[in-house]
């Protein structure tokens, strides 16, 4: 249903993507960029990351710290974040603010450290895009640059 751009050796050009996504998911995948880019000292690159699986994507960076992985999906995107037992407190002092799906997949998490984990989320739409710029600002708080 959502396949993947999973050929390692050929890495997608930004066009392809648009295509690929869509142009509503690529629409809020403008505005999940044109948010970290006003609020962080952003860097994206194109990754391969996680093997085949997972397949292409965007890694995005405040300075040297990593916020998230973006996977291009055909018509859709998927964040993929991790919140590693720093976070926890944090995160679940904002579930209360967000959307259901949100909160299942906080319990559902990929665990990672005693009570952190993995969160991968599905953008469909602008309230789901609100739920992940949520969980990045708990990650890193936003910055006026």
């Amino acid at each position: 249903m959502y396949e993947r751009l999973l050929d390692k050796n050929n890495p997608p050009a930004s066009d392809f993507i648009r295509e690929f996504v869509g142009a509503k998911s690529y629409a809020l995948l403008l505005q999940f960029e044109d948010f970290l880019n006003n609020n962080y000292h952003l860097s994206k690159e194109t990754k391969f990351p996680f093997g085949k699986n997972y397949g292409w994507g965007y890694k995005y960076s405040h300075k040297s710290s990593h916020l998230c992985y973006v996977f291009f999906e055909s018509g859709a995107f998927t964040v993929t974040l991790q919140l590693g037992d720093k976070y926890v407190s944090r995160t679940e002092q904002i579930l209360s603010g967000l959307s259901q799906k949100a909160k299942e997949l906080w319990q559902t998490r990929y665990p990672c450290g005693k009570q952190g984990g993995w969160i991968h989320y599905r953008v469909m739409n602008t309230d789901e895009l609100h739920d992940v710029l949520e969980f990045v600002k708990v990650k890193k708080k936003a910055c006026r640059k």
